[in-house]
Protein backbone atom coordinates (compact mmCIF):
# COMPACT_ATOMS: atom_id res chain seq x y z
CA UNK A 1 0.00 0.00 0.00
CA UNK A 2 1.41 3.79 -0.88
CA UNK A 3 -0.06 5.13 2.18
CA UNK A 4 -2.14 7.67 0.31
CA UNK A 5 -5.97 7.27 0.59
CA UNK A 6 -8.36 6.35 -2.19
CA UNK A 7 -10.56 9.00 -4.06
CA UNK A 8 -13.76 8.35 -2.73
CA UNK A 9 -16.77 8.92 -5.24
CA UNK A 10 -19.17 9.86 -2.54
CA UNK A 11 -19.96 13.15 -0.89
CA UNK A 12 -19.87 16.41 -2.21
CA UNK A 13 -17.71 17.16 -5.30
CA UNK A 14 -15.19 19.47 -5.30
CA UNK A 15 -15.42 20.86 -8.74
CA UNK A 16 -18.01 22.70 -7.21
CA UNK A 17 -17.56 26.01 -5.48
CA UNK A 18 -19.39 25.64 -1.96
CA UNK A 19 -21.90 28.92 -1.32
CA UNK A 20 -22.18 30.17 1.97
CA UNK A 21 -25.84 30.46 4.03
CA UNK A 22 -25.21 34.43 4.09
CA UNK A 23 -24.19 34.57 0.24
CA UNK A 24 -27.84 32.25 -0.29
CA UNK A 25 -29.84 34.25 1.60
CA UNK A 26 -28.29 37.94 0.72
CA UNK A 27 -27.21 39.28 3.41
CA UNK A 28 -24.08 40.73 5.06
CA UNK A 29 -23.61 38.72 8.36
CA UNK A 30 -22.44 35.53 8.87
CA UNK A 31 -25.26 32.89 8.96
CA UNK A 32 -23.02 30.28 10.22
CA UNK A 33 -20.80 31.78 12.80
CA UNK A 34 -24.43 33.29 14.28
CA UNK A 35 -25.65 29.45 14.23
CA UNK A 36 -22.30 28.31 15.82
CA UNK A 37 -22.67 30.93 18.89
CA UNK A 38 -26.63 30.47 19.38
CA UNK A 39 -25.34 26.96 19.79
CA UNK A 40 -22.45 27.35 21.91
CA UNK A 41 -24.41 29.86 23.78
CA UNK A 42 -26.66 27.28 25.76
CA UNK A 43 -29.99 29.62 24.63
CA UNK A 44 -31.82 26.62 23.71
CA UNK A 45 -31.25 22.67 23.56
CA UNK A 46 -31.52 22.86 20.30
CA UNK A 47 -31.25 25.85 17.34
CA UNK A 48 -33.05 25.12 13.71
CA UNK A 49 -31.84 26.02 10.87
CA UNK A 50 -34.25 28.73 10.18
CA UNK A 51 -33.33 30.58 13.29
CA UNK A 52 -29.92 31.89 12.50
CA UNK A 53 -30.79 33.22 8.87
CA UNK A 54 -33.79 35.38 10.33
CA UNK A 55 -31.43 36.17 13.39
CA UNK A 56 -28.66 37.72 10.39
CA UNK A 57 -31.60 39.08 8.50
CA UNK A 58 -32.51 41.14 11.59
CA UNK A 59 -28.89 42.22 12.08
CA UNK A 60 -28.66 43.17 8.50
CA UNK A 61 -31.95 45.31 8.20
CA UNK A 62 -31.19 47.09 11.49
CA UNK A 63 -27.44 48.45 9.93
CA UNK A 64 -28.97 49.27 6.76
CA UNK A 65 -28.92 52.73 5.84
CA UNK A 66 -31.93 54.00 3.99
CA UNK A 67 -32.85 57.19 2.10
CA UNK A 68 -34.75 58.38 4.74
CA UNK A 69 -31.27 58.54 7.24
CA UNK A 70 -29.60 60.21 4.05
CA UNK A 71 -32.21 62.97 4.33
CA UNK A 72 -32.48 63.16 7.87
CA UNK A 73 -28.18 63.81 7.60
CA UNK A 74 -28.65 65.78 5.20
CA UNK A 75 -31.37 68.60 5.96
CA UNK A 76 -30.18 69.18 9.75
CA UNK A 77 -26.42 69.52 8.56
CA UNK A 78 -25.91 73.24 7.58
CA UNK A 79 -23.22 72.42 5.03
CA UNK A 80 -24.37 69.46 3.38
CA UNK A 81 -28.01 71.20 3.15
CA UNK A 82 -26.47 73.82 1.69
CA UNK A 83 -24.46 72.08 -0.76
CA UNK A 84 -27.10 69.48 -2.01
CA UNK A 85 -30.10 72.54 -1.15
CA UNK A 86 -31.60 71.35 -5.26
CA UNK A 87 -31.25 67.87 -4.77
CA UNK A 88 -34.42 65.81 -4.15
CA UNK A 89 -33.98 62.26 -2.42
CA UNK A 90 -36.38 59.75 -3.58
CA UNK A 91 -38.28 57.84 -0.75
CA UNK A 92 -36.09 60.13 1.94
CA UNK A 93 -39.36 61.74 2.85
CA UNK A 94 -39.28 65.60 4.87
CA UNK A 95 -38.32 66.68 7.72
CA UNK A 96 -40.76 67.00 10.29
CA UNK A 97 -41.78 70.96 11.18
CA UNK A 98 -44.61 72.32 13.73
CA UNK A 99 -44.86 75.63 13.18
CA UNK A 100 -43.83 78.01 16.58
CA UNK A 101 -47.38 79.78 16.76
CA UNK A 102 -48.91 75.94 16.79
CA UNK A 103 -46.77 74.97 19.77
CA UNK A 104 -49.17 74.87 23.34
CA UNK A 105 -47.32 77.76 25.18
CA UNK A 106 -44.91 76.87 28.15
CA UNK A 107 -45.26 79.66 29.90
CA UNK A 108 -49.32 79.61 31.18
CA UNK A 109 -48.72 75.97 32.02
CA UNK A 110 -45.31 76.29 34.13
CA UNK A 111 -47.44 80.09 36.66
CA UNK A 112 -49.90 78.01 37.30
CA UNK A 113 -47.85 75.24 38.75
CA UNK A 114 -46.61 77.93 40.66
CA UNK A 115 -49.91 79.46 41.62
CA UNK A 116 -50.75 75.87 43.03
CA UNK A 117 -47.46 75.29 44.91
CA UNK A 118 -47.95 79.12 46.87
CA UNK A 119 -51.96 78.09 47.39
CA UNK A 120 -50.95 74.66 49.52
CA UNK A 121 -49.05 75.96 52.40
Amino acid sequence: MSGAAPKSTHGKTSGRQQKTRSSRAGLQFPVGRIHRLLRKGHYAERVGGGAPVYLAAILTAETRINPRHLQHAIRNDEELNKLLSGVTISQGGVIPNIHAILLPKKTAHASHANVSQAESP
